[in-house]
């Protein structure tokens, strides 16, 4: 059986077992103390994209991800449950969905990143456990996102990945603003 441990390391006091697909239930005890419960509320709520981009590790180069101006929403739930949709600010939009060619149903899908599922936050790094992805490729993975919140801006970089764009080492950099 897949699953998580909530809290990190080996099974301790106030740590249980979430099996995938399983929304994560509250947690007690000194993970969630008043500190935790503050970074914690910050971090709930709808945040709209700002920005993302790509920065190659060997270069430094940085790329705009889905354009200069792309869309994308991100949202945090107090039950546990996350949901981000990003797309190109150039993203296609058929007239008619049931005369889209494949050349274009490929060019909807590559302007486009959307999953959900569960999280947990220890205020300084979010794991997004993914129940369902644009991709299929991210389903039934835990996705790390390290944060930083300032003000009504929350900045999150990926660790060092293989771009799926090119597959070379690559950090994702992406600014959000709080909605509402």
């Amino acid at each position: 059986m897949q699953g998580t441990w909530v809290a990190k390391g080996e099974p301790a006091p106030g740590a249980h077992y979430v099996p995938k697909n399983r929304v994560a239930p509250p947690q007690p005890g000194p993970k969630h103390s008043h500190e935790m419960n503050s970074e914690c509320e910050r971090l709930y709520g709808t945040w709209r994209l700002v920005s993302d981009v790509r920065q190659d590790v060997e270069t430094g180069a940085r790329t705009d991800n889905f354009g200069k101006h792309p869309q994308g929403y991100l949202s945090y739930a107090r039950d546990g449950r996350m949901s981000a949709i990003e797309v190109a600010e150039n993203r296609p939009k058929p007239t008619d969905l049931s005369k889209v060619g494949d050349a274009d149903r490929a060019a909807l899908f590559k302007t486009l990143l959307a999953y959900a599922g569960t999280f947990s936050f220890d205020g300084k790094v979010v794991t997004h456990h993914v129940d369902i992805s644009w991709n299929n490729n991210w389903t039934g993975t835990d996705q790390v996102r390290n944060v930083r919140l300032e003000g009504r801006m929350l900045y999150i970089t990926t660790n060092v990945q293989p771009s799926a764009i090119d597959g070379k080492p690559s950090i994702g950099i992406l600014t959000w603003e709080k909605v509402g």
